[in-house]
């Protein structure tokens, strides 16, 4: 075999081998799949590179709505609160046992730093990206999709307090957050000291 044709049975043999190498490496079972274990750097790469990647092509014609209504801050906050905080934090807060125990770690939204998409500095894309992780979650990462139990504004409310999130203490933070509760129902006057 010589020319073209040894070199196309090379190849192939070469691709049926790699192919084979790939095949005994993954179904052996020696690749650490603990999240105490970090990837590969090799592997960190391509994951964190397909994410980065497949938001920004998915989240591309997401239009945002206007996100300064304090209506919308206030309703994101208790929400961000109840759903969000163990994992990304809150104001004053370093890290919890559910963003030490994650992996890959969650981002710390509450940090003066950008949380998600650091290196987007258009705050339209930011926003967009947001709501398209905190809808669709990610595969394998502990992030939820709330798109199954929210609907699109309540997760635009979750945006808007994003955006604010990293500007407020923890007293500022601690009162955005709180959830109004219900008046007592009453039948009738109420008597104290009886």
């Amino acid at each position: 075999m010589t020319g073209f044709a040894g070199k196309a049975a090379a190849i192939i043999a070469s691709a049926i081998l790699v192919g084979a190498v790939g095949a005994g490496y993954l179904f052996s079972g020696l690749y650490p799949v603990g999240a105490d274990v970090p990837h590969t750097r090799a592997v960190l790469w391509l994951l964190q590179t397909l994410r980065e990647r497949s938001i920004e092509r998915a989240s591309g014609d997401i239009v945002v709505p206007p996100l300064d209504d304090p209506q919308l801050l206030l309703s994101g906050g208790a929400d961000y609160n109840d759903m969000c905080a163990g994992c990304h934090l809150k104001p004053g807060r370093k890290e919890s046992d559910f963003s030490v125990g994650l992996y890959p770690r969650p981002p710390n939204l509450a940090a003066r730093v950008d949380g998600p998409g650091a290196r987007h500095a258009d705050e339209m894309q930011t926003a967009r990206r947001r709501f398209w992780v905190i809808k669709h979650g990610i595969k394998a990462s502990g992030m939820p999709a709330w798109g199954r139990t929210h609907d699109d504004q309540r997760i635009w409310a979750m945006v808007a307090f994003l955006r604010r999130l990293p500007e407020l203490t923890p007293l500022q933070y601690q009162i955005l957050t709180a959830r109004k509760q219900p008046e007592p129902a009453t039948d009738g006057p109420v008597s104290v000291g009886e």
